[in-house]
C-alpha cells in the first residue's frame, strides 16, 4: 500500500505524492525556548519523527527543518502582552539570549533521549531577521499591510479565503470578539513587526524600515521555511493548537507574498491531556521528560506510550498508562534480546506492518501486528529480523538495549567486566579471547560508541527471568498486557 496522509487543508486522507520525485521537504514548528518543553509538546515531535521515518520507509530522502523560536512569540495570540523570551528572562534573572541558549540545549537533549532523528537544519529566528524583513517589505509593497502605533499588521480582509485551514467563521469571530482591538482593523489581523515600546529598550530588537522592534511570531516560520525549503514544499507540521492562528497566518502571508499556501500537506498532532485538560506551561503543573525519568520511567517508554494512540486522537496521560508502557517495553526488550541473530524478516508481517504505517501512520494497528509477531511460533531469528524492520519506524532502539548485569549469568557478567578492563588497557588480544569465550557460552558482544553490547547469540541457553511475583517471565505473558491486543 502506498503512503496516504491526512491533510488538514483538504480534511481528507489522500495519497502522498512528493513535489519532487524521491525527495520530501518537511517543516516542523519547533519550540519557543523560554522554558523547558513538557511531555505534551514532545508528543507532537514523536508524531513528526514517525512521519519522517515512514517517509524514509517509502524510499524518500527527507529534508527536515525544525525551527527554534527565540524571539517574537507573545504571550497572547492576539498580539498582546510581552515577548515570552522577555518574560522568561524576568522569571530567571538571566538574559533573554542566555535562556534561549539554555532551553534550546535542554530541548535538544530531550529530543535525543526520545531517539528523534536529527533534523537537516535547526534554524533560529534571531539568525534570520534579514529574511523576515525582506518578506515583510514585499507584503508592504503589495499592499497587504497597514501601520499602527505598535507595529506593522497584516490585513486579512484582503483575502476572501483567510482561515480556510481552520474553517474559520470570520463573521462569528467579529461578532463574538472579546480581545482588545487597539488599532487593529479586524480581529483576525496579526502583527508582522512590533515596535519596541516607547521609552524602553528590549533585549532583543532590531532596526527596520518601519522602526526599531522585533518580528511577529508567524512571519518567522514563513520566512525560514521558504528560505530552506522554498515557498512551496511538501509537508508542514505542528500541534493542533497551531491550526486556527499560527498556521492560518503563515498561509495568509505566504499566499500574499508567493502565491502559494506554503505546503502541499498540513499535518497536526493532537493534545496530550492530563486529568482531561490540555497540558500547558501556563498552568504551572506541566510534566517534563526528566520528571518521568525521576519517577523511574525511561524516555523510550514515553515514546511507546505516544505510539499507542493515533496522532490525530487525544492521548490521556495517567500514571497507570505510563507504567504499563514501561512494563510493555521491558517485556518487548527481553523477548527481542532472547532471539538469535541471523534470520530474515518475514515478508507477510512486514507487508502488514508497512500497510498500517502507510495508512496515515496508524501506529496502534502497527503495534498490534508487532505483538502478534512476538506471540507467533515463527523461528526466533525470523522474529528478531522482522522486529528490526519494525523498529526502523517505531524507534524504540531495541537493538541497542543492553540487559542489566543482574539478568546475565554470573559467569557471563564476570567475563564481560574482564573484557571491558582489557579494552580500557588496550589489550586487544585479551579482549578478543574473552569475546570468543563469551561466544562459546552463547553470547554475542558488539562494540559501539556507548561501549559493549551483549545479547544472546544463536544457540544461547535460555535464562529464565523472574518478575516481581517470582513467576517465569515468558514471552506469552505479553498477551496479558494492555499493549497486546
Amino acid at each position: 500500500m502506498s503512503l496516504a496522509l491526512y491533510d488538514t487543508w483538504s480534511r481528507t486522507v489522500r495519497p502522498f505524492v512528493p513535489l519532487q520525485p524521491g525527495h520530501v521537504g518537511l517543516y516542523c514548528c519547533g519550540p519557543t525556548v523560554y522554558d523547558h518543553a513538557h511531555i505534551g509538546n514532545l508528543r507532537t515531535y514523536v508524531f513528526e519523527d514517525v512521519l519522517r521515518r515512514a517517509l524514509e520507509l517509502n524510499g524518500y530522502t527527507v529534508r527536515h527543518v525544525v525551527n527554534i523560536t527565540d524571539v517574537g512569540h507573545l504571550v497572547s495570540d492576539a498580539d498582546e502582552g510581552e515577548d515570552k523570551m522577555e518574560k522568561g528572562s524576568r522569571r530567571t534573572g538571566e538574559s533573554a539570549w542566555d535562556i534561549a541558549q539554555r532551553y534550546t540545549a535542554a530541548f535538544q537533549a530531550d529530543w535525543r533521549a526520545l531517539n528523534l532523528r536529527e533534523p537537516t537544519a535547526w534554524p533560529r529566528a534571531t539568525d534570520h531577521i534579514p529574511e523576515q524583513l525582506a518578506f515583510i517589505d514585499e507584503l508592504v509593497r503589495k499592499g497587504f499591510t497597514y501601520r499602527t502605533a505598535d507595529g506593522i499588521y497584516f490585513d486579512t480582509t484582503r483575502q476572501h479565503d483567510y482561515g480556510h485551514l481552520a474553517r474559520l467563521d470570520r463573521a462569528g469571530l467579529r461578532a463574538g470578539t472579546r480581545v482588545a482591538m487597539g488599532e487593529k482593523r479586524d480581529v483576525s489581523d496579526f502583527a508582522l513587526w512590533k515596535f519596541s515600546p516607547p521609552g524602553s529598550r528590549r533585549q532583543m530588537e532590531w532596526d527596520s524600515p518601519w522602526g526599531r522592534g522585533f518580528p511577529g511570531w508567524h512571519i518567522e516560520c514563513s520566512a525560514m521555511s521558504a528560505k530552506l525549503l522554498g515557498p512551496w514544499f511538501d509537508i508542514h507540521c505542528g500541534g493542533e493548537d497551531h491550526v486556527a492562528v499560527h498556521h492560518s497566518n503563515e498561509i495568509a502571508q505566504t499566499q500574499a507574498c508567493h502565491g502559494t499556501r506554503l505546503a502541499n500537506f498540513w499535518m497536526h498532532g493532537h493534545f496530550l491531556t492530563l486529568d482531561d485538560r490540555k497540558m500547558a506551561k501556563s498552568g504551572g503543573d506541566f510534566l517534563r521528560l526528566q520528571t518521568l525519568v525521576d519517577q523511574g520511567i525511561e524516555p523510550m517508554a514515553y515514546r511507546l506510550l505516544c505510539l499507542s494512540a493515533h496522532y490525530r486522537s487525544s492521548l490521556r496521560y495517567t500514571d497507570e498508562a505510563i507504567r504499563a508502557a514501561q512494563s510493555a517495553l521491558d517485556r518487548l526488550r527481553k523477548a527481542f534480546a532472547s532471539w538469535p541473530r541471523g534470520g530474515v524478516a518475514h515478508d507477510g508481517f512486514v507487508a502488514r506492518f508497512n500497510a498500517e504505517v502507510n495508512q496515515d501512520l496508524n501506529l496502534p494497528r502497527a503495534l498490534a501486528v508487532l505483538w502478534e509477531l512476538v506471540r507467533s511460533d515463527l523461528p526466533p531469528a525470523v522474529r528478531r529480523a522482522t522486529v528490526v524492520h519494525f523498529d526502523a519506524v517505531l524507534g524504540l532502539q531495541l537493538s541497542e538495549w543492553v540487559a542489566p548485569a543482574h539478568e546475565m549469568p554470573a559467569e557471563v557478567a564476570a567475563l564481560l567486566a574482564q573484557r571491558q578492563a582489557a579494552r580500557d588497557a588496550k589489550d586487544w588480544a585479551l579482549a578478543d579471547r574473552l569475546r570468543d569465550a563469551l561466544k562459546a557460552l552463547g553470547w554475542q558482544v558488539d562494540d559501539g560508541p556507548t561501549g559493549q553490547r551483549l545479547s544472546p547469540s544463536s544457540g544461547a541457553p535460555a535464562t529464565p527471568r523472574k518478575d516481581s511475583t517470582g513467576a517465569d517471565d515468558k514471552v506469552t505473558k505479553l498477551s496479558d498486557s494492555v499493549w497486546a491486543p
